[in-house]
């Protein structure tokens, strides 16, 4: 069996050091990069998405058709209550 030594311990702890800054280092290099790819994927998919439905609203908009002939009738909602003041 074997036994850890000092030495053995101290490079172990100054390759998980080296590496953690490296991958700090190329994260702050290619992160930007990736970031502005992502955005930019999702901005043309939203762009996408809002052109599919502006054609599918321009396809099932129908004229406004009138079929009133008495363009002032009324339409009677409710039941009209007077209320009166109490002394």
């Amino acid at each position: 069996m074997q036994t850890a030594s000092f030495p053995a311990f101290f490079r172990t702890i100054i390759i998980i050091f080296g590496v953690y800054y490296a991958l700090k280092f190329l994260a702050r290099i290619f992160m930007p990069i990736l970031m502005k790819k992502i955005v930019r994927k999702a901005q043309q998919n939203f762009e996408q998405h809002a052109q599919n439905i502006n054609k599918n609203q321009q396809n099932t908009q129908q004229p406004d058709v009138s079929t009133n002939k008495n363009p002032k009738s009324k339409k009677q909602i409710g039941e009209y209550v007077d209320y009166e003041e109490l002394d």
